[in-house]
């Protein structure tokens, strides 16, 4: 998939924007995204109702990085799009192993969501549920198990994933952290 600057420029100004400042990197823009959640969210104004539309998206390159991005506009594809962006600006890398599965087990609590996760054997696949799984899926993890506790708010329980994800270390960083490694 090849992507042109200028093409780039007229459909997603904010990415081309990233693009040139050096934060994303054009290379590595074989990025897929998945929705989580579209939703129609109204607003109570004194002139009336005002309807707009929130999208939760997950952004992933299925091989270590992921990000997931929320956006509200007063229609779907700009909710959509904006929601892309914001995804590629929340995007972090965490540590996949050969098995395709995490090094350790892992929990991430946001809000009143609590994501708990623990490496799986080979051909297992992904055992998790909702926003948990397509956000596991983006990142390129095959085999885990995850169980969601608490809340079963989608939001929250993409960025509680996150959040997990984020608390992956390696022995690598371990030992370079403890200074026993330079």
């Amino acid at each position: 998939m090849k992507i042109s600057l200028k093409k780039l420029n007229k459909t997603h100004p904010k990415l081309y924007k990233l693009i040139k400042q050096k934060k994303v990197n054009l290379k590595e823009l074989k990025f897929i995204d998945r929705l989580i959640k579209l939703s129609r969210v109204t607003k109570v104004t004194k002139g009336g109702k005002n309807l707009s539309f929130r999208a939760v998206v997950a952004v992933g390159n299925e091989m270590g990085a992921v990000g997931v991005g929320v956006a509200k506009a007063s229609d779907v594809v700009s909710a959509f799009r904006k929601a892309k962006v914001n995804g590629y600006k929340a995007i972090t890398k965490i540590p996949v192993t050969k098995s395709y599965t995490i090094p350790h087990n892992t929990v991430g609590c946001f809000g009143a969501c609590k994501v708990i996760m623990r490496p799986s054997v080979e051909g297992s696949g992904v055992i998790a549920g909702g926003a948990v799984r397509i956000v596991l899926e983006v990142a390129g993890i095959k085999n885990i198990i995850a169980k969601q506790l608490g809340s079963n708010n989608l939001i929250n329980n993409a960025r509680a994933t996150i959040v997990a994800l984020k608390n992956l270390t390696t022995e690598k960083r371990v030992l370079k952290n403890r200074h026993l490694i330079f």
